[in-house]
């Protein structure tokens, strides 16, 4: 249907031929467009999957420093020393503390099981939101949560890394999806994710190892910005694609700070 003159046009036209308005993409098209190297990763799981490539492959290569630089680390789980140096989340005033461990911390996990849990959450939570709100503001939410959970993380005193804050994150996007929905449909939305924070928060205050903090903060963050940004619309998107560009700039610089810090260590080990 024509936003202008409100008359059926197919869903091939670009231009509309009553009133000669162009007419933009479908919002259907947009949180859902065609998968991509010929179907073998569909779109909707596009970015969780490199997300997930990302956790990967930091893993591999932490637990790969932790063997053989480290007597008390390996590929099961890695030592303190080696989180710490590739980004750990640490409490706020500590000596190495600087912003950017905030999101570096998201990306690492501190053992086999603690990625393959948060990756198995992730990968359906991650292609629900995507497919929900956009690439745009999906990106948004989960780097925002991620700096959100870790900075109250940090504030509380806490070393920590993983990516269940922004998992967190995603979980309370998708509650302000109900919220904002008045109708049936957003109250079993809103129902469903309530119970999966409950659930996900009280099972991190029965094991003492879990940072709730980072969990609170990520949940809290990433309803915040969902409930503003709201789902994607004709007009306005071009804000989300800046905002979440910030976010990629950041988490790209956040990464080099990282290097930055592993190559000073390395050649103080060498020496």
């Amino acid at each position: 249907m024509c936003p202008q003159c409100r008359a059926f046009i197919t869903t091939a036209d670009r231009v509309c031929p009553y009133c000669d308005t162009r007419v933009g993409e479908r919002a259907v098209d947009r949180r859902s467009p065609t998968d991509l190297i010929g179907g073998f990763i569909p779109h909707a799981r596009f970015t969780t999957t490199i997300l997930l490539l990302m956790n990967f492959g930091l893993y591999i290569a932490t637990a790969m420093y932790s063997m053989n630089h480290s007597q008390d680390g390996g590929f099961m789980g890695l030592d303190e020393r080696t989180l710490r140096i590739f980004g750990e989340s640490v409490p706020m005033g500590y000596p190495l503390w600087t912003w950017w461990r905030l999101i570096t911390a998201g990306f690492l996990h501190g053992g086999l099981i603690h990625i393959l849990m948060n990756s198995w959450v992730l990968f359906d939570l991650g292609a629900q939101v995507e497919q929900t709100y956009g690439t745009a503001r999906m990106i948004t939410f989960y780097i925002l949560s991620t700096i959100g959970g870790f900075a109250l993380s940090s504030y509380t005193h806490h070393f920590s890394v993983g990516a269940s804050a922004a998992i967190f994150g995603l979980i309370g996007a998708m509650i302000a999806l109900g919220v904002r929905d008045r109708s049936l449909y957003g109250a079993d939305i809103r129902g469903m994710y309530v119970r999966w924070a409950v659930y996900g928060l009280a099972f991190g205050f029965m094991m003492p190892a879990i940072d709730n903090f980072a969990h609170i903060g990520g949940l809290a963050t990433g309803f915040g910005v969902a409930y503003v940004a709201g789902t994607p619309r004709i007009r306005g998107e071009g804000v989300w694609k800046v905002v979440a560009g910030i976010t990629i700039a950041l988490t790209a610089y956040a990464f080099f700070q990282m290097a930055e810090l592993f190559a000073f260590v390395s050649r103080e080990i060498t020496r």
